[in-house]
């Protein structure tokens, strides 16, 4: 085939590009014919929209046309030029199409009809080549390179935490465990017990489920600092929330207090849903529409009120409800679903753990708004947040947003030496393990914060896909780890 210059088909889409010679490379989509022209769809991933390929039946052959069928890859040289019929701005006039790979129309699963996302969920492999999970995934690429971008004009430094270590940060420990001990016989110590210093790091280690101690560390040299990347925790749960393998992000800032520390959470979550309407509107678009088609087959009662990209609005134009934990209890114990009962989990009393309904009540009936829950009991969250003079809350925050409620979950760290030591020892973490996090508190400590925003349950927000499996490439859940 000739040299035609190659084009990825989101930059013909747009309709600025005519009467031009092109090549462009992709999958198809769908083909119908018929004795006088062939129509081709064909996508090539960088864009939701398909490329309309026209061709001459008689001029591409019989041979060459049995070959062309849903999945087939394709190269294609012609003419752009506008379209004459609907439903496109531009259409490809094929003078040459070459069939890099075959696809078998009896065996490839990916057919051009409604296909469950269960079923998407068994051929993961193959699902990104749909159109819903093809938006989906390049939603989720905006968010990472938004998330960087935002940072970085804010003078933060990335910084890569370990995957592998030998603390537990927020102390639930589902960790999995990294050994090269033989499973069947490891060596044990006087006690009976494995001996895990003849372990290959000499001593226990897992699965990191937080960055954010390391990250501590180069806060207080660095300033300002963030991690994203994967973390891990070992529960056995099989439900639409949860993940064993995700990504998380976790800035750390020195000489930030908790008002401040919400503020960046506020900013940053209106910076990505921002970023994601202005630049990725078409995938919106079709995922919004996707939303509505799957809203009007529930009943009427279970019916979102807000569509997706009204729901991303509510992030984009409203400023965050900040309310502390004592008043959040006040409106949920008088609420109409708790005096009716409508409540799973009953608020009968302060010191209790929200639960994801009480977090969308306030979010989606109470406030019409994302809120920002702050000073929370101390007993119901980790050592190293901040003791408020008050004895009985700490210098927490969550971040709520409609429909999956907490989105971030951070504090002001506790930089106080005696204060944290007495946290630690309320909740059995031995200092031994933590000696180094305890140096930064004996070293020149300052007042500092930090947050934590699971990255999947972002990208369910901004995508609107109601189970948390079909935000990764590739989820890790009990029993499967297939791909």
């Amino acid at each position: 085939m000739s040299a035609f210059a190659k084009f990825r088909i989101s930059e013909l889409v747009s309709g600025t590009i005519l009467d031009t010679q092109v090549a462009v490379q992709g999958w198809v989509r769908n083909k119908r014919e018929s004795k006088n022209v062939v129509f081709i769809s064909l996508n090539d991933g960088s864009t939701i929209q398909n490329l309309q390929v026209v061709g001459d039946p008689v001029h591409l052959g019989e041979t060459l046309l049995r070959k062309i069928n849903s999945g087939a890859s394709l190269t294609v040289e012609g003419t752009i030029k506008a379209s004459q019929g609907k439903g496109q701005k531009v259409e490809l006039e094929a003078s040459q199409i070459k069939v890099d790979g075959e696809a078998d129309p009896e065996k490839y699963p990916l057919q051009p009809k409604k296909h469950s996302l269960e079923f998407l969920r068994e051929i993961a492999h193959l699902r990104p080549r749909s159109q819903t999970f093809g938006a989906v995934f390049r939603l989720r690429h905006a968010m990472i390179f938004a998330t960087h971008q935002f940072f970085n004009e804010r003078g933060f430094f990335n910084i890569h935490t370990p995957i592998i270590t030998g603390s537990d940060a927020e102390g639930a420990g589902e960790m999995f465990r990294v050994s090269t001990l033989d499973g069947l016989k490891p060596p044990l110590d006087d006690e009976g017990e494995i001996d895990h210093s003849k372990d290959f790091f000499g001593k226990e280690t897992n699965l990191t489920v937080s960055g954010q101690l390391e990250a501590e560390a180069f806060a207080q040299s660095m300033g300002l600092v963030y991690t994203f990347g994967p973390t891990f925790r070992a529960e056995n749960s099989n439900t639409s929330r949860h993940l064993a393998e995700f990504w998380m992000i976790e800035p750390e800032m020195a000489y930030y207090d908790l008002n401040d520390n919400m503020g960046l959470a506020e900013d940053f979550l209106k910076y990505l849903v921002d970023y994601a309407l202005k630049h990725y509107a078409d995938d919106l678009e079709f995922l919004n529409d996707r939303g509505i088609r799957e809203e009007h087959q529930k009943p009427q009662h279970q019916r979102q009120e807000l569509n997706l990209i009204e729901r991303l609005k509510l992030v984009s134009d409203y400023q965050f409800e900040r309310i502390n934990y004592t008043q959040a209890i006040d409106i949920l114990k008088n609420s109409k679903p708790n005096k009716k009962g409508k409540f799973q989990f009953p608020i009968d009393g302060w010191g209790i753990d929200l639960q994801s309904e009480h977090e969308r009540y306030l979010v989606e009936k109470c406030f019409k708004r994302p809120v920002i829950i702050y000073d929370y009991p101390k007993d119901i969250k980790a050592f190293y947040m901040r003791s408020n003079d008050d004895g009985r809350t700490v210098a927490a925050m969550d971040v709520l947003f409609p429909i999956i409620g907490e989105v971030i979950g951070g504090s002001q760290r506790e930089e106080r030496m005696g204060q944290l030591l007495a946290r630690m020892k309320e909740m059995d973490i031995p200092e031994k393990d933590l000696w180094w996090y305890l140096d930064l508190r004996r070293f020149g400590s300052v007042p500092h914060s930090g947050f934590g925003l699971g990255f999947e349950r972002l990208v369910q927000f901004v995508t609107g896909m109601t189970n948390i499996r079909d935000v990764i490439p590739f989820p890790r859940t009990p029993g499967n780890a297939e791909f």
